[in-house]
């Protein structure tokens, strides 16, 4: 016990030591920087860490500290080389990564074989990490180079380079990893554009420029600094005001005030992005299909679109938009709004007076919208529910991890390959399965299914199956998909939206 308790305060020394001499040196810099990139930011993360983390809108905090193993192209999410030079598949089942040379981490640490194997082995079986089914077709990793992995896979997995070009391919410097433990999810150590400086929460998250960037021509200014204001009004005002110069996920209501402002520039921009509502459905009464099928008919989304998109978005009937090559047409009309056939499927599944629900949901303005919203439209169909609020990390961690509630209004933000999608929401042991039930076995083979091949045709036929045995077993409700709505001052040049809705400031120069 002597010894246990030493370890862990050597570990809590060293990784306080780590944290105090990082910030000192970060804070020389930053004293240093002249072009600050200062953004408006309407949560708090849920951490740091990309491992660890529960929600998909980290990744606009995540991406200026940590490259990816594989890039995508913002308008099309095609593949492109990151950290990786080229990838390639010898044999169906084997799939060969070259790994950039001349790479260092943040804390000097240099990326090679090594260390990309080390992080993608943390995905697969670290008891920390949320994204085990994103590498659930890889069997073995082995070395084959000083710069070279082999990926041994269980299947054939097309999808596996825009996997990389997630989470799972974002690469944390491996002795930052030993020294910190689980403060990795406030210190994260990448091999960004951006070192990370501080994380003062619902207040600020401070970085400064790497000087020892492989893309010598990035980042194009010498800070940056995410200002957390949850109220979307006060975030505007910050930027009217010239204290902010960038903000992001806007309310429509706020696209045309803004956009009779000359020194502003709006963008609007189709997205991934969708309002959604999961389910615990491992426990009664969501646990029964008739009364989840109650709940997506009972919904109005073409009311939902044009009362809090004021119809710039587009109504969600699964995780795909009607305009990705991969959506399912045909089961946008499984739940047409029927609040009459919602009360009859609740008498047959046996609550014939109604049921009570508790929901969760966050706390900001347009949250809080949308929830006055849903329990009107619910009740109607003799579904009364109750909602609780709070902050994302606090709101995500009850439902996902405590399983607290029977649901809560959140949001999918989307992925580079849709297979990924789906089995992060919807798998068995994945971390937005609150109840971590299974109601359909064979959704879990058809998302394999989905990437043995990598002709499209093929894949598509898949997730057709995919999206249809969503449907059927209705395992959430898919409410509206949310434009991009972003804007930013005169000093803000060269700005690109990316379909996944998430802001990256890779092309972004300040004035």
């Amino acid at each position: 016990m002597t010894a246990e308790i030493s370890n862990i305060s050597r570990r809590s020394m060293l990784a306080t030591m780590l944290a105090s001499s990082a910030l000192l040196l970060s804070r020389l810099e930053a004293q240093e920087a002249g072009k600050v990139l200062r953004v408006s930011a309407p949560y708090n993360p849920s951490s740091l860490d990309p491992a660890t983390g529960g929600a998909g809108s980290d990744h606009v905090m995540l991406y200026p500290v940590f490259d990816t193993l594989v890039g995508f192209d913002p308008a099309t999410l095609e593949a492109k080389p990151g950290l990786a030079t080229s990838w390639s598949y010898p044999d169906p089942q084997t799939f060969v990564l070259n790994i950039r040379e001349g790479v260092t981490f943040h804390d000097g640490e240099k990326l090679d074989a090594d260390a990309v194997k080390f992080n993608l082995e943390r995905v697969m079986s670290d008891a920390r990490s949320l994204i085990k089914t994103e590498l659930a077709t890889v069997a073995s990793i082995e070395k084959t180079g000083d710069h070279q992995l082999t990926l041994h896979l269980k299947q054939p997995d097309s999808a596996l380079p825009l996997i990389l070009a997630d989470r799972a391919g974002m690469m944390f410097s491996p002795k930052a990893l030993g020294t910190l433990g689980a403060d990795s999810n406030r210190n994260p150590v990448g091999t960004g554009p951006l070192k990370f400086v501080s994380w003062t929460d619902n207040d600020s998250i401070k970085m400064v420029r790497n000087p020892t960037y492989w893309q010598k021509d990035q980042p194009h200014f010498d800070a940056l600094e995410f200002k957390i204001i949850t109220d979307v009004i006060t975030g505007v005002r910050s930027v009217v005001s010239g204290q902010n110069n960038f903000i992001f996920q806007l309310r429509p209501a706020q696209k045309q005030p803004l956009t009779g402002n000359k020194d502003i520039s709006v963008v609007v921009a189709p997205t991934l992005y969708s309002v959604v509502m999961y389910m615990n459905y491992g426990r009664p009464p969501l646990d029964n299909g008739k009364v989840r099928m109650a709940l997506n008919l009972a919904i109005d989304r073409d009311a939902m679109n044009k009362a809090l998109m004021l119809g710039l978005g587009q109504p969600a009937h699964t995780v795909l938009p009607a305009s990705h090559w991969a959506c399912n047409q045909a089961v946008t009309s499984y739940y047409k709004y029927d609040p009459e056939k919602a009360v009859a499927l609740l008498s047959e599944a046996g609550f014939k007076d109604g049921i009570d629900l508790e929901f969760s949901g966050y706390s900001d303005q347009r949250s809080v919208q949308m929830q006055e919203v849903i329990i009107a439209m619910l009740a109607k169909c003799k579904i009364r529910v109750k909602f609780t609020t709070g902050a994302l990390a606090t709101v995500t961690t009850e439902f996902f991890s405590n399983k607290k509630g029977d649901g809560t209004l959140a949001a999918w933000t989307g992925r580079p390959d849709p297979s990924v999608s789906f089995a992060l929401m919807f798998n068995k042991e994945s971390f937005l399965n609150a109840g971590k039930a299974e109601i359909s076995p064979e959704l879990t083979a058809a998302v394999l299914e989905s990437r043995r091949s990598s002709d499209k045709a093929a894949r598509k036929a898949a997730l057709d199956r995919v999206q249809q045995l969503v449907a059927e077993n209705a395992l959430y409700i898919p409410l509206v998909f949310q434009p991009e709505i972003a804007a930013y001052t005169s000093k803000v040049k060269g700005y690109q939206s990316n379909l996944l809705g998430k802001p990256r400031f890779d092309e972004v120069t300040v004035t």
